[in-house]
């Protein structure tokens, strides 16, 4: 038997595993399309496009997000625009190589498939061959989508590559991260520093004004950037890609082969002889379950809010005189255009809260398959309280991160504006006005947590399909009755318009009703349902 026996079986099995989760792919691929949609709409002409690459390679927000404008066209700047789409597409690949790998070890499903004719690296290549096909795929969706939209093909088919050679590195990096941990938390959290680091460093580089010196060209970030689709298309930086890639995933290999199976090469740090009275209840161990989690999502959001909030005055003086005007006003209503831009930011801090949400509710799920419920419901703990503990990070959660993003953003809008006692409530309430819909999508984990467990992770479908009407639904004039399906579509597009509770009680109500024929299924069915 070869190391990479059963390779192709567990590629099947990850591909059905999956099936669901990658909606991310065609989601992101059409991202790109939006800013065809939107940059022609507001900048019809080459002088209008011309003057806004001029005033954002000034712009230190936009730098810091995108990069440095590299050109003018069409194609030039809708791949600026889309120089976050790298990033993220990095951390979907590392998640998903290091969820089947550490993860599946730590769960005891790694030993049981080795007991078959299964190899030793067979989970890790089935792993990184999966994401590498679906990178892979993400490239050509994005280029024929691009293409649709009137692009040249060499710069669209450039674009993909730039996505996916992202993909590709950092799958790599969750391959090797899996391999220095016993946990699937620590794998994660040294992959997504590692990502975090890389971007750090392309946005040191670029606005220190050393754009093409050795700052940035340390970060992988940076080298996919700098392909330069539509421009003069740097073909070669995929090879530097490709290396990197290569050199990472030898790395992965040799560490898997050194070490045990369940274990890691990193010590694990042994905990206590007997649990601190802070662990005496269900939501104290939840809390310890959930604290890392939760910081993490907080700090980001703070951050979010502190870049978006800075950059509203320069949307401002952006957008006045060209019709960004009517775009943000349809993305964010009707007020001025500053608050329309601040309605539509906070829009989008919403759906990364219900991200958490849904991330915190599924722990449940995970507790539960990982035979970990089983013992602490052993006990006097009842089910509905043990899933109270967990639910309650789920509601409070989503909102200490918007507060955080809505103070942040407030603060540093209003030091802009030099009227901080005005806008950080302003901001602030626009940013908590999103929690009934965060609820929404949060119960909606609830319910088939409780009634339908082995459907869970289909509450993320639910989140793309918000998160594709919320992205491009305003740009493409997608119908009402499309856009209704998003309960981010009847949220008040506060600071832009005045609040009105109606909307947000029936949301509220609704999630209320999912959330409780979750519980009540969950009171009645059997556990584990594995």
């Amino acid at each position: 038997m070869t190391t990479l026996t059963g390779a192709g079986k567990l590629v099947r099995l990850i591909l059905r595993r999956d099936r669901l989760l990658m909606l991310w792919i065609p989601i992101i691929s059409v991202v790109p399309v939006s800013y065809v949609a939107s940059i022609n709409e507001i900048y019809p002409t080459a002088a209008g496009r011309q003057q806004y690459a001029d005033a954002s390679a000034n712009n230190g927000g936009f730098v810091a997000l995108y990069g440095p404008p590299f050109g003018s066209s069409l194609g030039e700047l809708v791949a600026w625009r889309a120089g976050f789409i790298p990033v993220m597409v990095g951390l979907f690949s590392l998640l998903m190589v290091i969820r089947h790998t550490r993860t599946e070890e730590e769960a005891g499903r790694r030993e049981l498939l080795g007991s078959t004719v299964v190899g030793r690296h067979a989970g890790l290549a089935a792993a990184l061959v999966t994401t590498f096909g679906v990178n892979l795929l993400l490239a050509l969706l994005m280029g024929l989508a691009l293409i649709g939209q009137g692009l040249p093909a060499a710069g669209s088919f450039a674009m993909g590559a730039e996505c996916a050679a992202a993909g590709w590195m950092f799958a790599a990096v969750g391959g090797l991260t899996a391999q220095l941990t016993e946990g699937a938390g620590s794998a994660r959290g040294i992959a997504v520093s590692i990502l975090g680091t890389a971007y750090v460093l392309r946005v040191a580089g670029d606005l220190s004004g050393d754009g093409d010196g050795v700052l940035s060209w340390v970060s992988p970030i940076a080298w996919v950037v700098r392909i330069h689709p539509y421009g003069d298309n740097r073909w070669w930086l995929l090879a530097l890609a490709a290396s990197l890639t290569a050199v990472l995933t030898m790395a992965a290999v040799a560490l898997s082969a050194r070490r045990d199976v369940g274990a890691g090469l990193l010590p694990a740090r042994l905990g206590p002889a007997t649990a601190a009275p802070g662990l005496r209840s269900p939501l104290a161990l939840a809390w310890r379950l959930h604290r890392g989690l939760l910081a993490g999502w907080v700090a980001g959001f703070a951050a979010l809010g502190l870049v978006l909030g800075g950059l509203a005055k320069n949307i401002g003086d952006l957008a006045r005189g060209n019709q960004m005007q009517d775009i943000f006003a349809r993305m964010g209503g009707t007020g001025g255009i500053i608050d329309a831009y601040l309605a539509a930011v906070l829009g989008l801090l919403g759906l990364f809260a219900a991200a958490y949400a849904i991330q915190a509710t599924l722990r449940l799920r995970s507790e539960e398959s990982a035979l970990r419920a089983e013992p602490v419901l052993a006990t006097s703990v009842g089910r509905l309280r043990w899933a109270g503990s967990h639910i309650a990070f789920s509601i409070a959660g989503p909102a200490a991160g918007l507060a955080a993003a809505g103070l942040a953003a407030g603060l540093a809008h209003g030091l802009n504006t030099g009227d901080v006692g005005r806008e950080v409530p302003r901001v602030l309430a626009g940013a908590l006005v999103q929690l009934p819909a965060v609820w929404v999508l949060a119960a909606i984990a609830i319910a088939l947590s409780g009634l339908l467990p082995r459907l869970a992770p289909a509450a993320w479908g639910a989140l793309a399909v918000c998160l594709l009407l919320g992205l491009v639904g305003a740009v493409l004039r997608l119908s009402q009755t499309i856009m209704d399906v998003s309960p981010f579509t009847h949220i008040p597009k506060a600071p832009a318009v005045a609040v009105s509770a109606a909307p947000l009680l029936w949301l509220a109500a609704i999630a209320l009703a999912l959330a409780a024929a979750g519980l009540a299924g969950l009171r009645r069915r059997d556990i584990p349902v594995m």
